[in-house]
C-alpha cells in the first residue's frame, strides 16, 4: 500500500497564534509550498531568492492591473463598496512610473544624507529626554514611552505640522493602517473610512495653514513643488502627507519595539552590543532581518511570469513574504532563526523592500533605531522585561503593542 502524497499547506494568517509568532508557519511554506497559490486569489512567495527577484522585477503595484474576477479584488470591492478610502491608490506607494518616479523625486529631498545629518542632533535630544523620563518612572511600557512617540515626533517635525494636531493624527492613523490588513468587520470598515475622511480634512487644513506659514520643512517643499506647476493635484498632495505620517512612524515603532524585545530575550547578544557600541549599525540591520516590521509586500503581474519553476498568470496579486525571506535557511544558513548582531551579511535583508519601491525612509529609520539602541543599552545595562508582551494583532505591519520593562 502506497502512502498518499502530503497535502500542500495553505497559508493561514488567521490561525491561532499566527500574529504572535508567524515564523513556524513561514518555515512550513518555504519547505512545502514556496510558490503558493492561495484560494483567495493571490500568490505567496516565501523563499529569499524568489522574494528578492520579485521586488526588483519592476512589476506593477497598481490594482487596476488585477484581472477582472480575481477573488481578492472582488472581496475588497465588496468590503468597501462605494466607501473606498478617498486616498487609496494616490500615494507613491501605490503608483507605477512615471507617477511613482515624479512623486518619489519630490519627497526624497527631505531624506538626503545632508538632511538627516542636520536632523540627527534633534533626534538625540528627543531620545535622551524620553530615556530620562523612563529612568524616573523605572517601570514603563516601552512602546508608549519610546518606540511610538519618537518616530512620530520626528516625522511631525520634518513635515513642520502644528503640534495641536498630533494626538488626533496619532489616533486616526492607528485606525487607517488597518486598511492594509484583511478586513471583514463592517464596523471596522466604517471606522477606517471615517478616519480616512477626517485625516484628509486635517491634512487639507495643514496644507492651507502651511501655505500661509511657509518654512524650511517637507510640507512646504511639497506645496511649492505643486505651486510651481508640477502635476501634483490636491488629493495627491494630501495622500503623500498621510503616507509620510503613517510610513514615517509605524514601521520604526515595530523596529524599536521588536528589536528591544529580541535583545531582552537574548542576554548574550545584549552584552555583545553593550560591550561593543560600534556594533550598533550592524545590530540594527540584524534586528530588521530577524523580525521585519513590514512582513510582506505585494506586486501585480501585467504578463505571465515564472517564479521557482511555477508560472503565474497576468493580472495576479503576488505577495512577497519579507519576513519569511529574512529567515530562509537556504540564504542565511542554519542559524537563520537566531539573532546574531555581528552577522556579516545582515544588511542583505529585504525588510525595506528593493528595486524602485525600496523604502524611501530607510536611512531615517536606521538613524533613529541606531541612536535608541546605542544610548538605551548604555543608559540601562539592567533593562529587563517586566511582564508579558502583547502584539498588535496585525498580519502585515506586525510588532509589539505593549512591552513592559524595568530600567533596573
Amino acid at each position: 500500500m502506497t502512502e498518499s502524497p502530503p497535502t500542500e499547506p495553505v497559508f493561514d494568517p488567521f490561525a491561532p497564534g499566527f500574529t504572535d509568532d508567524p515564523y513556524p508557519h513561514y518555515a512550513e511554506m518555504r519547505e512545502h509550498a514556496p510558490v503558493h497559490r492561495h484560494p483567495l486569489g493571490f500568490w505567496l512567495l516565501t523563499r529569499y531568492e524568489d522574494v528578492s527577484w520579485l521586488l526588483r522585477a519592476g512589476l506593477s503595484v497598481e490594482e487596476r492591473n488585477v484581472a477582472e474576477g480575481n477573488p481578492l479584488r472582488e472581496m475588497r470591492e465588496a468590503t468597501y463598496g462605494d466607501q473606498m478610502p478617498r486616498f487609496d491608490g494616490r500615494s507613491m506607494l501605490d503608483r507605477d512610473p512615471p507617477d511613482h518616479t515624479r512623486l518619489r523625486r519630490l519627497v526624497s529631498k527631505a531624506f538626503t544624507p545632508r538632511a538627516l545629518r542636520a536632523l540627527r542632533p534633534q533626534v538625540v535630544d528627543l531620545v535622551d529626554g524620553m530615556l530620562d523620563a523612563m529612568a524616573r518612572a523605572r517601570h514603563v511600557d516601552l512602546i508608549e514611552s519610546l518606540a511610538f512617540p519618537l518616530p512620530f515626533a520626528v516625522i511631525a517635525k520634518m513635515l513642520g505640522t502644528p503640534s495641536s494636531d498630533h494626538e488626533r493624527i496619532r489616533e486616526l492613523t492607528g485606525v487607517v493602517v488597518r486598511s492594509l490588513e484583511p478586513v471583514a468587520d463592517p464596523d471596522l470598515v466604517s471606522a477606517i473610512v471615517s478616519a480616512d475622511h477626517e485625516l484628509g480634512g486635517i491634512a487639507a487644513e495643514m496644507i492651507a495653514w502651511k501655505r500661509e506659514n511657509p518654512a524650511d520643512d517637507l510640507l512646504t517643499a511639497l506645496i511649492n513643488a505643486e505651486d510651481e506647476g508640477d502635476v501634483l493635484d490636491e488629493d495627491e498632495l494630501i495622500a503623500q502627507t498621510l503616507l509620510l505620517y503613517i510610513a514615517g512612524h509605524e514601521t520604526t515603532v515595530s523596529l524599536i519595539g521588536g528589536g528591544t524585545l529580541a535583545l531582552l530575550r537574548d542576554p548574550g547578544q545584549t552584552a555583545l552590543l553593550r560591550d561593543d557600541p560600534g556594533l550598533v549599525a550592524n545590530a540594527v540591520e540584524e534586528m530588521l532581518r530577524y523580525d521585519s516590521p513590514v512582513q510582506a509586500s505585494r506586486r501585480i503581474t501585467v504578463e505571465p511570469v515564472t517564479v521557482g519553476g511555477v508560472e503565474i498568470p497576468a493580472g495576479a496579486f503576488v505577495t512577497a513574504s519579507l519576513a519569511s525571506a529574512n529567515r530562509d535557511e537556504r540564504f542565511w544558513g542554519p542559524d537563520a532563526g537566531e539573532l546574531r548582531l555581528n552577522r556579516e551579511n545582515a544588511r542583505q535583508h529585504v525588510s525595506f523592500g528593493a528595486g524602485p519601491h525600496h523604502c524611501l525612509g530607510a536611512s531615517l529609520a536606521r538613524m533613529e533605531a541606531g541612536i535608541v539602541f546605542e544610548r538605551m543599552t548604555a543608559r540601562f545595562p539592567r533593562l529587563a522585561q517586566d511582564g508579558e508582551v502583547r502584539w498588535n494583532g496585525r498580519i502585515n505591519l506586525r510588532g509589539p503593542s505593549y512591552l513592559p520593562v524595568s530600567t533596573g
